[in-house]
């Protein structure tokens, strides 16, 4: 099966003054995804900063949008770990407040071997029954995931895809050789959604889609169309944007975008801090704020 094709949001979560979350503002944002074609939401992922929530705060955030989304585009919950039983219980929550998919980071920090991959990876997937992408963040985790690994872990039933964000895109021509089409990629950079794409990903799980979600909506359906070179006029357009959203660690840049535009997303939990000034100049004149 395949869960979304298309442009899935690595959605923000907003933070009230006190640093709880903000469920009006979710729902604010929820519905501006709606009305702007996104095609899949991914909740409590990186950019939603999951790493400073509890499993219940995770749950809860899962179970709001789902309730809320009510089935109209795929809701897609970060549930991952570097302890698997602890990665089994998180899943588990999130499948029963009504994920209709999970993402599933590789273990960081302590990390793994390949074989130690596959076997987190397995006893997760047998502890729920709802899709699971993996999700290939070497820059962050430490490590990442070999094509023979995924070849592996591809014959797993509901292991139906990654998102890949190596940057590589030799990695994901590699992958596409072992494991086949029947493997759904997503980008997980912004920046190679048209290249990657063109080696057979499905779309792209995308931070600008949280500013311009209609204009990354257009771009990966206009390759899907065929209509390829307007696809990627709309990729390079965005670079400017794009290197100024990853110029201090994500979500930071796109929190002060989205604060810059009137969104009200809230601060940061610590230890991420605010963008500096200089990241905040340079994202003002990008947008065309004063």
């Amino acid at each position: 099966m395949t869960l979304f094709t298309g442009s899935g949001v690595a959605i923000v979560t907003p933070f009230k003054e006190n640093f709880d979350v903000d469920y009006a503002k979710l729902q604010q944002l929820l519905d501006f995804h709606l009305q702007n074609e996104t095609d899949a939401i991914i909740i409590v992922g990186t950019t939603g900063e999951a790493s400073t929530m509890t499993n219940e705060e995770q749950a809860e955030t899962v179970k709001f949008t789902a309730d809320y989304i009510n089935g109209r585009i795929p809701v897609i919950a970060g549930a991952g770990s570097n302890d698997t039983r602890h990665g089994m219980l998180l899943s588990k929550m999130c499948e029963d407040a009504g994920a209709d998919g999970l993402l599933q980071v590789t273990p960081y920090y302590n990390k793994t071997s390949q074989r130690g991959l596959i076997e987190h990876f397995k006893k997760i997937a047998e502890s729920v029954k709802i899709p699971m992408l993996l999700y290939n963040v070497p820059g962050r985790t430490g490590m990442g995931i070999d094509p023979k690994t995924l070849l592996e872990l591809s014959k797993i039933d509901n292991i139906i895809g990654m998102k890949d964000a190596t940057g590589d895109l030799s990695y994901a021509a590699k992958v596409r050789s072992l494991v086949g089409y029947d493997f759904d990629i997503y980008s997980g950079n912004d920046d190679v959604t048209i290249p990657l794409m063109s080696l057979g990903a499905k779309g792209v799980i995308s931070v600008i889609a949280n500013i311009f979600p209609k204009k990354i909506h257009n771009m990966t359906k206009l390759y899907l169309d065929g209509e390829i070179e307007k696809a990627a006029k709309l990729q390079t357009d965005l670079k400017e944007l794009n290197d100024a959203l990853f110029v201090e660690p994500n979500p930071i840049p796109v929190k002060a975008a989205m604060n810059l535009l009137g969104y009200d997303v809230g601060g940061l939990r610590l230890p991420l801090f605010e963008a500096s000034e200089d990241t905040k100049y340079n994202l003002k004149r990008i947008l065309g704020v004063k």
